[in-house]
């Protein structure tokens, strides 16, 4: 019966896996689509309105039922979870291609690692460990591959990446929130409540210091923009959230931040069908990339 249980488990965790994949490395060619009318700050920000927004009718009654101490990692885990990194990757973009800005998201898990250890006390098996190196020098290929010219090097990238690598961190700090300071708090509760105590910040800031009402109204393109920004708030962030967190509860940290090594694949594929080139070099990172998560997440 525990085995059949822990198959169970096993299954839902690869299932939600593979569903986060698809969508967060859809994310960034919509962020793509954004930036092509609004600026970073007011991408980042509608995100944020458009996933509180819709998650908010699900956090107010929740709100009464928690304490000081829960309020205050709530505010936590939506800034570092959410808020945070939605200003940074519309900032990444600016310089960066959407393939290229999937890539680097892939360093989350080396820092859901770095901090575990740090603050949380957590610890690393030898096969996570050899997974997680297979997985990493498999980004760095992909980091490395150029155009015509083999490999490059780590000073060829452009340092817009820089805001990238900061929300890999601020999502390493957030999933070790998550998994141990809300072991009874639901993750339709954390999601929803987390992301409406940064909702009134978002707002201020796009409707107070934006050009964002301006452009919606008076510049061409921007309804459909606004409306790709939507979709990945509402489903980029609100609903992936909610699965996220629950595969959190029901895996390990390093296991749920393994999904950042497949949304590369997925953020590549986007970017090739809107004209970003991909090279042999990728392949072989990609597979790389994939083999490290089946090894380091085997039991």
């Amino acid at each position: 019966m525990t085995r059949d249980i822990q198959a169970e488990s096993s299954l839902k965790a690869w299932g939600f896996l593979i569903i986060l994949a698809l969508i967060w490395g859809s994310s960034f060619i919509l962020i793509k689509r954004g930036l092509e009318v609004f600026s970073p700050g007011e991408v980042g920000a509608f995100r944020i309105v458009a996933a509180g927004m819709f998650l908010l009718p699900l956090s107010l009654p929740r709100l009464k039922q928690l304490n000081r101490k829960q309020i205050k990692y709530l505010v936590i885990v939506g800034l570092v979870g959410s808020f945070i990194p939605a200003f940074l990757f519309a900032k990444a973009q600016t310089q960066l291609s959407s393939s290229l800005t999937g890539v680097f998201n892939a360093m989350t898990p080396l820092f859901v690692v770095i901090i575990g250890a740090l603050f949380f006390n957590s610890t690393i098996t030898r096969r996570n460990a050899i997974g997680l190196f297979i997985a990493f020098v498999g980004v760095v290929i992909l980091l490395t591959v150029k155009e015509g010219a083999g490999f490059g090097s780590f000073y060829d990238i452009n340092a817009y990446a820089l805001f990238v690598l900061l929300a890999c961190a601020c999502y390493g700090l957030n999933l070790n929130i998550i998994k141990f300071k809300f072991v009874t708090l639901k993750p339709v509760a954390i999601t929803a409540i987390s992301l409406s105590l940064v909702l009134p910040a978002a707002l201020i800031y796009l409707f107070a210091f934006t050009r964002f009402s301006f452009k919606i109204l008076h510049v061409d393109g921007a309804p459909m923009a606004a409306f790709y920004l939507a979709i990945l708030g509402i489903v980029g962030t609100a609903i992936a959230l909610i699965l996220f967190n629950i595969m959190v509860k029901v895996a390990t940290p390093v296991f749920a931040s393994s999904v950042t090594y497949l949304i590369p694949v997925v953020a590549i594929m986007w970017g090739i069908l809107d004209g970003e080139v991909l090279l042999a070099g990728h392949y072989v990172g990609i597979i790389a990339v994939i083999l490290g998560v089946w090894i380091g997440n085997r039991r």
